[in-house]
């Protein structure tokens, strides 16, 4: 590791400890050049992952685009900001322990509505109705239907 003060490229490790979200390790070192101290920080690199569209375009996994989409689903149904980010989250670390670097938006798709219909099943209806391109009150209906049955 370089030293940021003299730039010499040995050093000690004096203390090391996992940071608050356990996400990375702390470390301070000294310069064995110097005797400065500072402080680095190491942390494992997420593997990007990519998302088929329908289309067969790739793009980078965005959560924030499935919060979005949780968001217009449940307005004004009584499903709170912090249910909508539990969603998020749990399909963010399904999809990283996975460990595929691919998933398609069906995938992605199906696992918010399975979510959406144990919380609330008119925002499910919502979210199915554009997810799925209901073309008529019938394709409603008949989902409507499935669910009365389960």
């Amino acid at each position: 590791m370089k030293c940021p003060f003299c730039s010499f490229t040995d050093s000690k490790v004096v203390d090391s400890r996992s940071t608050d979200d356990s996400t990375s390790i702390r470390r301070r070192r000294e310069c064995l050049s110097c005797k400065k101290r500072y402080t680095t920080y190491e942390k494992i690199e997420d593997i990007p992952v990519l998302v088929i569209k329908n289309d067969s375009t790739r793009e980078h996994f965005d959560k924030q685009k499935i919060i979005t989409g949780l968001i217009r689903a449940c307005q004004k149904r009584p499903v709170s900001r912090n249910d909508i980010e539990e969603i998020a989250n749990s399909i963010e670390r399904k999809i990283s322990n996975e460990m595929s670097s691919e998933i398609s938006s069906k995938e992605i798709g199906n696992m918010v509505m399975e979510r959406l219909k144990d919380l609330d099943e008119v925002s499910y209806v919502r979210f199915a109705s554009v997810y799925r391109e209901f073309k008529d009150i019938n394709t409603f209906i008949d989902e409507i239907e499935s669910l009365k049955k389960n």
